[in-house]
């Protein structure tokens, strides 16, 4: 098999994950990971195996001098590459996409850039076929990720008619805890809707979503309040059918002892999961409630990981390896572990 070659810029919280995720699927090959820095991330990927490249020829000069063989630059990657996937931080891709578009590459940027930028915002569920063959596209934001998987999952059902989610959002990635973040306080983001909802209407505008956040002294996971309007009255047990029809969301459940995100953060590092990452939204199956016409549930997402299979997915999709949606989906769950049971002794999808 000809597998496509893939370059990744940036080995940050998403980088490292996305190489790895790229190293595991058999129809591509990590062509090589690009960053600037020289410090424990950069030493961890080239100790990984993986070819390392810097930015530019300064960067290029402190990895020598810490020691790390560098293969190239920026430039050097993108000329043995197929399609280049941007993990840099948030407003560095829209700085990079010249680059990739003189070197006539495909290119994903993710959810800390603007719609703009593509003009296509992908989530494999929703809107795959719309992908397929473009230039590029960019992979929403972990929030965003979860909120279209979910409401998706609802509207396939017929069964969506609004939705209003409050947003209580992790203060910062884990890995740099030390360095910023909050405590002993909440920060409520003054604009209603926060970002999110409006960012949801890039990957389907039919959607009547409205979304508020709070910024709270955790980093573990983001977790999401939700009152859905149905169009109709229904079980519990049909709404349950509906959210259980994405291939990625699983059930967890208060009288497991799964009352708390870092329980649940404990439980994916005993499943071995690398980083401990849930790739899943983690809804709460014992805490959703049926009145009348509305829902309200509440879940779990993990900011570092739930993007990962997306973006699996949209290199599939740009690059046209797989035209079928619910074939490609499946490659990446089955190659990430990803479950519909988490106590299950059968992977889902394996």
């Amino acid at each position: 098999m000809n597998r496509i070659q893939v370059a990744v810029n940036g080995n940050g919280v998403i980088g490292k994950r996305v190489a790895d995720a790229i190293a595991l699927q058999e129809d591509m090959h990590l062509a090589g990971i690009c960053d600037i820095s020289a410090d424990w991330r950069i030493k961890v990927a080239s100790a990984n195996g993986y070819d390392v490249f810097s930015f530019d020829e300064s960067s290029a000069e402190k990895m020598n001098a810490a020691g790390i063989e560098v293969q190239g630059v920026l430039q050097d990657l993108l000329a043995r590459s197929d399609i280049v996937v941007d993990c840099t931080p948030k407003n560095i891709a829209a700085h990079n996409i010249a680059q990739y578009k003189k070197a006539n590459l495909k290119h994903i940027v993710h959810g800390g850039e603007k719609h703009e930028i593509t003009g296509h915002s992908f989530s494999a569920e929703n809107n795959y076929q719309t992908a397929f063959g473009r230039e590029s596209t960019r992979v929403v934001s972990c929030n965003t990720t979860s909120i279209v998987r979910t409401l998706t999952a609802l509207k396939r059902a017929g069964l969506l008619k609004k939705a209003r989610g409050t947003l209580l959002r992790r203060a910062t990635d884990p890995w740099e805890s030390h360095l910023g973040g909050i405590m002993n306080t909440l920060v409520p983001e003054r604009d209603i809707p926060s970002h999110q909802g409006p960012d949801a209407q890039t990957v389907d505008p039919d959607l009547d979503v409205i979304t508020a956040a709070v910024k709270v002294p955790e980093t573990l996971s983001h977790l999401h309040y939700w009152n859905v309007q149905l169009t109709r009255r229904v079980t519990k047990e049909t709404v349950l059918e509906a959210l259980a029809s994405s291939t990625r969301t699983a059930f967890i459940n208060y009288s497991d002892g799964l009352s708390a995100n870092n329980a649940v953060k404990e439980m994916m590092l005993g499943m071995g999961r690398p980083y401990g990452d849930m790739y899943e939204v983690a809804i709460w199956e014992d805490m959703l409630k049926v009145i009348d016409d509305e829902v309200f549930y509440a879940y779990l997402v993990d900011n570092q990981a739930i993007v990962i299979p997306e973006t699996i997915d949209a290199i599939r999709a740009l690059t046209e390896l797989e035209i079928n949606s619910e074939k490609s989906i499946k490659k990446t769950n089955r190659s990430l572990g990803i479950r519909k049971d988490f106590f299950s002794s059968q992977r889902s999808f394996g």
